[in-house]
């Protein structure tokens, strides 16, 4: 081959490699093209830069940090109970029933758990669902007794456990809400730290944990917007933390904790006109409800002291000042036979110190009297006439001390647990009727009793009887006092056929005016 021929060659195949390279060219640029082209066709913002995820980034907080720590100590607690016709909520004597919500306003402080609201008098079963927490590794907690009084079974749950312990309720204290319940664990469980209410201040920050609407470990946060609230229908010992941490129905019994993760105060009301949270919860201070727990879990029960002397409520100034004092707690009776007048209290004195420690008002005096253990021996100084008497009086039970006065427990009389002998027990409290109440219900001559109480599974409640009930006459002999009912109950034995004759409220329309229908309840007393 000559050199012509190579070079032709050469050049050939240089152009071929140049004319492929070429086409290949054409060909991407074809593609990518047709590609960016349809990409563009296919996108709804063709303009728009697609977002990027980036890696999950843990950001630690203060609140953050407490329910990690505090959930496992905050259990939900479920419970199934069948109403009965004794539980339903009716109108007293004189309650108005509202026109609309608006006239209810804030006026409604209610406890509150799932399921809560007026109750059908229908019998069946129903479920509820509230909080607690874990106080102590072999599985006692605290919670509301409202959420468990009612309760024929009652289960708990742990936050991230499928487990369903079934509890028993250990004791409870009706005039703070308090109860403890406890559940069986192979293994110790978290128990929550308690922290000193004492220190608790409006304006501190505050977490609440529980399970609103059944929603199990829900965390809210807020402050405290008052401390020692007395809110209408609380109990004697009852004074509240309020808050604005959002809390609903499920919430009750659950913890409320300061920022360190104590807990402070024990969820127990709201105050609302929907039923729901509108931005004003209470809780029970932690110290009460330690206090409570201690009794219980060493007797049962709770045991106050007293030293028998029954007071007002003067939030003026004036009563004092016309008494040429600042303060103290003026005396309107005194309990025949209990400590005080054993000591030499009298009507009108003025107690003014304990121990040497001033008294404020009368719930500073309750509050400093039923701590002390009974039987106790206290320095009080009294102003009587504007001279400082020393006096010294020995602390009594409460119970025992105003075993006989209507005027213990909002004027209620209640039967005691366990009847003595074969006395009858028909399972009511009752009070009596006020002067405007009588007039209302045009009785005329007759008085009568107002029902307060219905036991479950007395023998009231078995014939009929309902709260607010007017009994006028038992096995007609005609009833004007408490004193009345507790006399002809005490002629009755088991086996005694026993005939109520009462007033009962029937519904009305608004504007009208109440209708009271007279009827005879009858029934045999059980064998005890």
């Amino acid at each position: 081959m000559n050199f012509l021929e190579k070079m032709r060659q050469q050049k050939l195949l240089s152009f071929t490699l140049l004319l492929f390279t070429l086409s290949i060219g054409i060909l991407i640029g074809t593609l990518v093209n047709t590609g960016v082209r349809a990409a563009r066709e296919q996108a709804v913002a063709p303009d728009a830069t697609p977002l990027i995820i980036p890696p999950a980034t843990l950001l630690p907080s203060e609140f953050t940090e407490l329910a990690k720590k505090l959930e496992p100590s905050v259990v939900n607690i479920s419970t199934d109970y069948t109403p009965r016709q004794a539980r339903t909520r009716r109108p007293g004597p004189l309650q108005q029933q509202p026109q609309d919500e608006d006239e209810q306003g804030m006026d409604m402080f209610r406890r509150f758990f799932g399921g809560g609201g007026e109750m059908p008098q229908r019998m069946f079963r129903r479920e509820a669902t509230g909080s607690g927490f874990i106080v102590d590794r072999a599985g006692y907690i605290i919670t509301n007794n409202h959420v468990v009084s009612q309760a024929d079974h009652i289960k708990v749950k742990m936050a991230g456990d499928k487990t369903e312990y079934k509890a028993k309720v250990i004791g409870f204290d009706r005039e703070t809400d308090v109860a403890v319940i406890k559940i069986d664990s192979p293994s110790p469980l978290p128990a929550a730290k308690i922290g000193n209410s004492d220190g608790v201040q409006v304006g501190d920050w505050v977490v609440a944990i529980g399970s609103p609407f059944g929603l199990e470990a829900t965390v809210t946060a807020g402050i405290v917007s008052a401390t020692g609230r007395d809110i209408a229908g609380a109990q004697q010992f009852q004074r509240f933390i309020q808050t604005d941490a959002a809390i609903n129905p499920g919430n009750s019994g659950g913890p409320l904790l300061n920022r360190k993760g104590e807990v402070i105060g024990m969820n127990t009301a709201i105050a609302t006109s929907t039923g729901a949270y509108q931005g004003i919860g209470f809780a029970l201070p932690g110290n009460t409800a330690v206090k409570v727990y201690n009794q219980i879990i060493r007797t049962g029960h709770v045991t106050r002291g007293s030293i028998g002397v029954s007071f007002g409520k003067y939030d003026k100034p004036d009563v004092y000042k016309a008494l040429g004092l600042q303060g103290g707690v003026l005396v309107e009776s005194v309990e025949p036979g209990g400590p005080s007048e054993k000591a030499g209290i009298k009507v009108e004195d003025v107690i003014i110190s304990m121990n040497g420690k001033p008294v404020k008002d009368g719930d500073d005096l309750v509050g400093k009297v039923s701590e002390m253990p009974v039987g106790s021996e206290v320095g009080v100084t009294v102003d009587r006439g504007g001279k400082k008497v020393d006096l010294k009086v020995t602390i009594a039970d409460r119970t025992k001390v105003f075993a006989n006065n209507p005027r213990i427990r909002g004027g209620e009389f209640e039967e005691p647990a366990r009847a003595e002998g074969t006395q009858a027990k028909f399972g009511i409290s009752i009070r009596n009727l006020t002067d405007a109440e009588h007039e209302q219900m045009k009785l005329g001559e007759r008085r009568g009793v107002l029902l307060t109480r219905i036991e479950e599974g007395s023998f009231a409640e078995e014939i009929g009887l309902a709260p607010n009930d007017v009994v006028v006459s038992i096995n007609r002999q005609a009833v004007a006092s408490v004193d009345d009912v507790k006399r002809l109950q005490a002629a009755l034995k088991p086996g005694d056929a026993v005939a109520f004759r009462v007033m009962r409220q029937l519904s009305r329309g608004t504007g009208r005016a109440a209708v009271w229908q007279g009827l005879f309840v009858a029934g045999t007393l059980p064998a005890q």
